[in-house]
């Protein structure tokens, strides 16, 4: 979450009432008090190494690289030293953040917006692909100061002539290798050459490879160089797994694994408030113990939340990540990250809810098929290998709460004088009405159930789509060559799919891959032969698309025109006159 990435995280030992406020540390850096007093209202308190570097580097104008992890607070850094310097007067957009991903885009947008809240007049926009083009077209008429956006739709924007940079003061290149890795490499020199060459430039990059070295090179002048490592370290005792699921089954997929998971306490972390009080409402509704912290609570309702957990009157905490700070309850057995973190210090901070005391815990992430990048980012940082798990069936659950009613008949019989009581009334009935014993215990079954079945009924299972783990398909490392297949070389059965853009829109075998893949979900090795002709274009992909990838892609544009993908062969309904 990026809330998390902006200053270090207090502990409980370290704020207390008595310790001096060094709340103004953001200031002595050189930001202004409206940008403190925001910091401040985000309980942030200290900046992070990089955050010390490079904020007083691009105040004083100066290009800058950054070698660092996800997660250490380059958002801040860059972000601050941005609104800082910001001409509120001046309509056209000044400073442009370029992310590889719209979940990227969309935190680092967020992220601006809680820095900015005591700056009236900023004006902010997300740029992605799959978001209709009016909304952007209507807010960059109106005028925005700062832009962040992934590079296929900027590049979109461009050649429509629907984005003016020619007065851009500031370009930021947020996670640089990842752009490169998916393609967009082409897009991002493009937009670096077509902006003014006296733009301050900030680079942030996990690792250095000699592609970026280059781009560095010969598009920032004498830049600062900041190198920082971020805490990857988790603990031993503590068993990391995740859930391959689609994004609308997450619900039901938490309602199976706490039915099946023998847990004591749990936390899950959702990255917003309001989804703190949905999703606790969700599973109250459900039977569960659940409640909602977030920075909206007061601090006397979250002790009383937190008394509560420690107490055993309530099972679950449904939390972000800033609400959690410092919380050190020793009976947390799980973590839950319902929406997975997009930084591995975020993912180290959650986990390090659990595994308390010399206890062992469990941590479960559920990564959607568009997240598998950031799986695979926690588990270089953390050096942990996350171990898939599979959505527990009805047979699964069926079997737990037949063994959890018969534990639950153990522990009621060993209060002997209840039962003695009980025996008398039972005894009563089986000789008033002559039944036998064994049909009262199910008629007071059945009371004590209600309307609710007990069981599930047996579930017809879907073909599950086979999700390569974290072991059987690895990304390689970054700075390691990559093994480049052969054109029309792609893995697994495929088959031959038609998209509604061609030559004549002037369409890339690159904007293909580009929009596929970060709006698809789909990996490198997905693609086959791409055939690119005069009004379309066929793309060969798996034969079985799954069902979040053609949902995913209904809305993708290339070059301002709808895709429209459908498999070739298919019978295609007439193109609604006038229609892009």
């Amino acid at each position: 979450m990026i809330e998390d990435e902006v200053g270090q995280e207090p502990t409980d030992d370290q704020v207390t009432d008595d310790q001096p406020d060094d709340r103004h540390a953001f200031a002595e850096l050189g930001l202004g008090e409206r940008l403190t007093k925001a910091l401040r209202d985000l309980g942030y308190e200290r900046p992070t190494p990089i955050q010390a570097e490079t904020i007083p580097a691009l105040l004083a104008g100066r290009n800058v690289v950054g070698l660092a992890q996800t997660g250490t607070g380059k958002t801040a850094a860059f972000a601050l030293p941005i609104l800082s310097r910001l001409d509120l007067k001046q309509k056209a957009p000044q400073a442009l953040v370029l992310a590889p991903t719209r979940e990227l885009a969309l935190q680092v947008a967020e992220a601006f917006e809680q820095y900015s809240a005591h700056l009236k007049g900023v004006r902010l926009l997300p740029v992605y692909g799959g978001q209709g083009y009016g909304v952007q077209l209507s807010a960059l008429a109106r005028g925005v100061h700062v832009i962040v956006g992934t590079p296929g739709r900027i590049m979109d924007h461009l050649d429509k002539g629907t984005l003016d940079l020619t007065q851009l003061r500031f370009l930021v290149l947020d996670e640089a290798d990842e752009m490169l890795s998916m393609g967009f490499a082409e897009d991002v020199e493009q937009i670096l050459a077509d902006t003014p060459d006296d733009k301050q430039v900030a680079l942030f990059s996990a690792t250095m490879p000699r592609q970026i070295r280059a781009l560095s090179q010969k598009y920032l002048t004498d830049p600062v160089e900041v190198t920082v490592k971020g805490s990857t370290a988790t603990a031993p005792n503590v068993t990391h797994r995740y859930l391959m699921v689609a994004y609308p089954q997450k619900v039901d997929a938490l309602t199976r694994i706490l039915e099946v998971e023998n847990f004591e306490g749990m936390i899950v972390f959702v990255r917003t408030k309001n989804d703190t009080e949905t999703l606790a409402e969700k599973l109250r509704a459900r039977g569960f113990s659940a409640a909602a912290i977030n920075g909206d609570i007061a601090q006397v309702q979250r002790e009383r939340t937190i008394g509560q957990l420690k107490s055993g009157r309530l099972d679950i905490l449904v939390a972000t990540d800033v609400a959690a700070r410092g919380l050190d309850v020793d009976r947390i057995s799980h973590v839950v990250n319902f929406d997975i973190p997009t930084d591995t210090e975020s993912y180290v901070h959650r986990v390090g809810r659990t595994g308390r005391a010399g206890r062992s815990g469990q941590a479960i992430s559920f990564v959607t098929p568009r997240e598998r990048h950031l799986l695979r980012a926690i588990e270089r940082a953390t050096r942990q290998t996350l171990t898939q798990m599979n959505l527990p069936t009805a047979e699964d659950i069926n079997a737990t709460r037949l063994s959890r009613f018969d534990d639950a008949i153990t522990e009621a019989r060993s209060n002997t004088e209840r039962i003695a009581f009980f025996c008398d009334v039972v005894s009563h009935y089986v000789n008033e009405y002559d039944v036998p014993e064994v049909d009262v215990a199910a008629a007071l079954a059945s009371i004590l159930q209600g309307e609710e079945p007990m069981l599930l009924d047996p579930e017809v299972e879907r073909p599950r789509r086979d999700y390569p783990d974290s072991t059987g398909h690895r990304e390689r490392d970054r700075d390691e060559p990559r093994e480049r297949k052969q054109r029309g070389e792609a893995s697994g059965p495929t088959a031959t799919y038609r998209m509604a853009v061609g030559r004549r829109h002037k369409v890339t075998p690159r904007q293909v891959v580009g929009a596929l893949a970060n709006e698809g979900g789909l990996r490198r090795e997905d693609f086959g032969r791409i055939d690119i002709r005069a009004d379309h274009t066929l793309v060969e992909l798996p034969a079985k698309l799954p069902q979040e990838a053609w949902d995913a892609l209904r809305g993708t544009r290339i070059s301002g025109r709808l895709i429209e993908l459908e498999r070739e062969g298919a019978q295609r309904k007439p193109r609604q006159k006038g229609k892009r």
